[in-house]
C-alpha cells in the first residue's frame, strides 16, 4: 500500500473572481495563479493552507461535471485529494482493495499532475482525486 498524503480539498465554486479573495482573506493566504484544466471542464486555483491547498473549481461551462454538480447540489465541498507516488501503483491498490474507479487510467490535470478519480462510494460517500505530481 502506497503512501497517500492530503494534497487538496476542492471546493465548487460558481464564480472564481467573487470566490478567490473571500477565500484567500479567510484562510490568511495568497492564491495561486488560476489555470484552466480544459480536460476537466474547470478553472481553478490552489490556495496554501499549511502543508496543504484550499483548490477552487469553477466550471467553464454548465454541461461540465463541475457544472453539472453545482446545478445539482450548488457550491461545496466537491472532492478531497491525496498525492501518491505513483498514480499506477495507487489505481492497483484500490483495485486489490475492491474499489471502484472513475478513471482506469490516469488523466492530466491542473499544475501538470497526473491524476485519476476514486467513485464515492469506495470511499464513504466523498469523491477521492488520487494526484501524482510532476517531479
Amino acid at each position: 500500500m502506497l503512501p497517500y498524503n492530503l494534497d487538496h480539498v476542492a471546493i465548487a465554486v460558481v464564480d472564481l473572481d467573487e470566490a478567490i479573495p473571500r477565500f484567500a482573506e479567510l484562510y490568511g493566504a495568497v492564491a495561486g495563479e488560476r489555470e484552466r484544466v480544459e480536460s476537466q471542464g474547470v478553472e481553478e486555483v490552489m490556495i496554501p493552507v499549511g502543508g496543504s491547498h484550499i483548490q477552487l473549481i469553477a466550471p467553464l461551462g454548465d454541461d461540465t461535471a463541475v457544472g453539472r454538480f453545482l446545478a445539482k447540489r450548488g457550491e461545496g465541498l466537491h472532492h478531497v485529494a491525496l498525492a501518491v507516488p505513483d498514480i499506477e501503483a495507487a489505481l492497483e491498490d484500490v483495485r486489490q482493495a475492491g474499489g471502484r474507479l472513475v478513471d482506469e487510467e490516469p488523466r492530466p490535470g491542473g499544475r501538470g499532475a497526473r491524476i485519476a478519480f476514486v467513485h464515492p462510494k469506495s470511499w464513504g460517500g466523498t469523491l477521492v482525486e488520487l494526484v501524482e505530481l510532476p517531479l
